[in-house]
C-alpha cells in the first residue's frame, strides 16, 4: 500500500468523512470483538462453555469504547492519513497497541470480576490487528477495482519500474478518467524481473520489445525515467520503428517540481527533436548560486533573445533584489516581461531599452542601477550574415562588450558573465573572431577589478529564432525540401534551459578571467537529426546538401588548441583561460583580415558614416575610441544558432 491518490482512492470519504470515518470506527470495534471471543475460545482450548458471557460483554464494551479514544485521540478517526496507507497502517498498529495494554491493565484489575483471564488482551492483539488491516486493505482493493482506466484508456507499456514508474501505474491505476492503462512495465535490471507493481508485472526488456508489444498489444510507451537523457530516449525511439507505438516522456524533474501538484496524467507528451539531442540532467549547487544572486541586484543584456530571456526567467528563482532585463528589441523584452510577471506593460523598472553600442545609454543605466551582478548576453550570432557585414560584429560583439565592461567596472559589479560560442575555439569565422575578442576583452577586465568577470562558451542551443530545429520545420512544413551543408557535418547541441542552468552555475564558480566552457555532451550529425525530423513528420521529403559556408567547420570543437579541460568544481563545466586584451589595444584593420577580409575594401563598402571611422590609408587601425562614435545598429538580445 502507498499513499498516493488519496482523493481517487477514498469518494465516499469526500462526500460523507464523518460517516466515512465512523463506519470506520465501528468495523474496528467489531474486529476487537471478534478476536476478545478467539482469544477466550483459543486460552479455553475450543471449550465455549467455560467463557462467561456477562464478563466477555463487559470486556468487550471496555476494548470498544478504549478503541474510541485512543483512536480519536491518535487522531485515527480524524482523517488525517490516507485511507489504507503505509502511514494510517502505522498508526493503526500504535492504537492496536496502546488498546491491547489497557486491555491487560483492565483484565489484571478486574479479571476476577469479571472472569476474564489476564493474558486475553495479548491474545487478542494480533488477532485486531489483522482483522482491522484487512477491513482497510479490502476496502482499498475494491475502490481502485472501481477507480480503474474505462474502456477507452489506450493499453501503455512503462519502461522503468524505479520509484516514478510505481508512481505513474498507481496514479493510473487509481483514476477512471486516465487515458492510459498500465498493461506492463520494462525494464533492464535483472533484479526487477519478477517484480509487480501493484497488479502490473515487470514484462521484459527493453531489448524485448517487439515481442512485448504483440503481446500485451500495447498502443503506447511512456518513458518513467527521471530526467532521461538524450541518447536514452535515441535508443528508446530506435527499438519503436515500425511497431505502431507512441513513445511519450514527461517533463524534466525540475519542470514538474515546479508544478507541485499542478503535475499530472496531462503532463506527458510525445517525444520531440529536442529529446533526442538535447536532453541531459543538470546538476546545479543551489547554495552557491543563491549566494551571488539572492538579494542582489541582477542586470541582464540582450533580456530579450533567446538566451537573456530564459536567464532571466531562471535568475528569478533565486529572488535576487532587483532585476534589470537591457535589450534593444522592444517585442523582446515585452516577450519576456509576459513570461515572468503575467503581464507586458513595460511600464515599470524592471525593462529598459538601450543599446549596448551606446556607452554613454549604459554609463547612465549602470550608475543609476548600480548591479551587482551582469549577464551579458546581447550579440550579433547569424554566421552568414555576419560574413557579409563583419564590422557589425565588430561594433556589437566587440565594441558592444568592451561597453558593457566598462560600465561594469565603473558601477563595481562583482560578477561578469560573458556569454560565448564555440566558435570562439579556434575561430575560422567572423562571429567566431568577434566572440574571442570578447572573452580576452572579459579577461582583461577581471585582472583590472580584482572580480569574478568570466566568459562561458557554449555550442549550439536548440529552438532558439532562426536555428536549425525551426528552418527545419518549416522546411518541413513547406514540403521540403530539407538543406543541411554537408553530411558529414556534426554539431554540439543543449536545450536552452539546460545552457543556462550551467550559465549560472558558472557565474559562481568561475574565477577571475576564466573562461568556463559547459559540457555539451557528444556532437550530433545534423544529416540525422533531419532524417529523424522527417521521419516524425511522416513524409516524404527530399535533403539537400548546399556545402559548407565560409569559415564553416566541418566538426566544431570546444577547447582551443592550448587550452586546458580541467574540471575542478562542477563534472559539466571546464576551466581554461585566453590571453588578455585591454579595449585601447582593439585595431578594427588587424581584427578583419585576421576574418579574411581586406581593410581598405570594407571601409568603401561600409560608405556614408562608416567611411568617415577609416582613416585610410594614412592608418590601417581602427581604435575603440573611433568607432564608439558609429551609427548605432541592431544589437538585440542574441538567439544563438549554429
Amino acid at each position: 500500500m502507498n499513499d498516493s491518490s488519496r482523493d481517487r482512492t477514498t469518494p465516499a470519504r469526500d462526500e460523507k468523512p464523518a460517516l466515512w470515518l465512523w463506519s470506520q470506527y465501528v468495523l474496528d470495534s467489531l474486529a476487537w470483538v471478534v478476536a476478545i471471543v478467539l482469544a477466550l475460545v483459543l486460552r479455553y482450548e475450543l471449550s465455549v462453555d467455560e467463557i462467561n458471557v456477562a464478563g466477555l460483554a463487559a470486556f468487550c464494551g471496555v476494548a470498544v469504547v478504549t478503541q474510541l479514544v485512543v483512536g480519536y485521540s491518535f487522531a485515527l478517526y480524524r482523517g488525517r492519513y490516507s485511507f489504507g496507507s503505509f502511514h494510517e497502517m502505522r498508526l493503526l498498529a500504535v492504537v492496536t497497541i496502546v488498546v491491547s495494554a489497557i486491555l491487560v491493565l483492565v483484565s489484571a484489575l478486574f479479571g476476577l470480576a469479571i472472569d476474564i483471564p489476564r493474558s486475553t488482551g495479548v491474545l487478542a492483539f494480533p488477532f485486531a490487528c489483522l482483522f482491522m488491516a484487512a477491513i482497510r486493505y479490502m476496502k482499498r482493493m475494491y475502490v481502485e477495482s472501481k477507480a480503474r482506466p474505462g474502456d477507452e484508456a489506450q493499453r501503455t507499456l512503462i519502461y522503468g519500474a524505479g520509484f516514478l514508474g510505481n508512481s505513474l501505474v498507481t496514479r493510473m491505476m487509481n483514476d477512471p478518467d486516465s487515458p492510459y492503462f498500465p498493461v506492463g512495465l520494462i525494464d533492464d535490471d535483472p533484479a526487477k524481473k519478477h517484480l509487480r507493481l501493484g497488479t502490473v508485472p515487470v514484462v521484459g526488456k527493453l531489448v524485448d520489445l517487439p515481442d512485448l508489444v504483440q503481446r500485451t498489444r500495447a498502443k503506447v510507451l511512456i518513458i518513467a525515467i527521471a530526467d532521461v537523457d538524450a541518447a536514452q530516449v535515441r535508443e528508446v525511439t530506435d527499438r519503436t520503428e515500425g511497431l505502431n507505438l507512441r513513445v511519450m516522456v514527461l517533463p524534466p524533474l525540475r519542470d514538474m517540481l515546479a508544478k507541485g501538484a499542478g503535475a499530472g496524467l496531462t503532463d506527458f507528451r510525445e517525444v520531440a527533436v529536442e529529446d533526442l539531442i538535447g536532453r541531459r540532467p543538470v546538476d546545479i549547487h543551489v547554495d552557491e548560486v543563491a549566494g551571488y544572486l539572492t538579494g542582489k541586484k541582477v542586470l541582464v543584456t540582450g533580456a530579450g533573445g533567446s538566451i537573456g530571456s530564459e536567464l532571466c526567467r531562471q535568475i528569478t528563482a533565486f529572488e535576487p533584489s532587483e532585476l534589470i532585463m537591457v535589450d534593444r528589441d522592444e517585442t523582446g523584452l515585452q516577450l519576456t516581461q509576459l513570461s515572468i510577471t503575467g503581464q507586458g506593460l513595460l511600464n515599470g523598472k524592471d525593462t529598459v531599452l538601450a543599446d549596448i553600442r551606446d556607452a554613454r545609454a549604459l554609463d547612465e543605466i549602470f550608475s543609476q542601477r548600480r548591479p551587482d551582478v551582469v549577464f551579458h548576453a546581447a550579440a550579433l550570432k547569424h554566421v552568414s550574415l555576419l560574413e557579409q557585414y563583419p564590422l557589425e560584429a565588430w561594433k556589437t560583439n566587440v565594441l558592444g562588450t568592451a561597453n558593457v565592461l566598462r560600465s561594469a567596472q565603473k558601477a563595481g559589479v562583482s560578477h561578469f558573465v560573458n556569454i560565448s560560442t564555440d566558435k570562439a575555439a579556434n575561430p575560422t569565422t567572423v562571429l567566431g573572431h568577434s566572440k574571442r575578442v570578447a572573452e580576452k576583452l572579459t579577461a582583461w577586465m577581471a585582472g583590472q577589478t580584482g572580480q569574478r568577470f568570466v566568459s562561458v562558451r557554449f555550442g549550439n542551443v536548440i529552438g532558439s529564432r532562426g536555428s536549425m530545429l525551426p528552418l527545419f520545420t518549416e522546411q518541413i512544413r513547406q514540403g521540403g525540401p530539407l538543406t543541411v551543408t554537408d553530411p558529414e557535418v556534426t554539431r554540439f547541441f543543449m536545450t536552452i534551459p539546460e545552457a543556462c542552468q550551467l550559465v549560472i552555475q558558472a557565474g559562481a564558480i568561475g574565477r577571475g578571467g576564466e573562461v568556463l566552457i559547459l559540457d555539451m555532451g557528444e556532437p550530433v550529425k545534423i544529416l540525422d537529426v533531419a532524417r529523424r525530423m522527417i521521419a516524425m513528420s511522416g513524409k516524404d521529403i527530399e535533403i539537400v546538401f548546399t556545402g559548407l559556408r565560409k569559415g564553416e567547420k566541418l566538426h566544431e570543437i570546444l577547447v582551443g588548441t592550448g587550452e586546458d579541460d580541467s574540471r575542478p568544481l562542477h563534472p559539466k563545466i571546464s576551466h581554461t583561460s585566453v590571453a588578455v586584451l585591454a579595449p585601447e589595444d582593439l585595431d578594427a584593420a588587424d581584427w578583419l583580415r585576421r576574418c579574411g577580409f581586406d581593410p581598405s575594401a570594407e571601409a568603401d563598402a561600409a560608405g556614408g558614416v562608416a567611411a568617415a571611422l577609416f582613416p585610410l590609408p594614412d592608418t590601417a587601425a581602427l581604435r575603440l575610441a573611433d568607432l564608439q562614435g558609429g551609427t548605432p545598429a541592431t544589437g538585440q538580445g542574441e538567439r544563438r544558432t549554429g
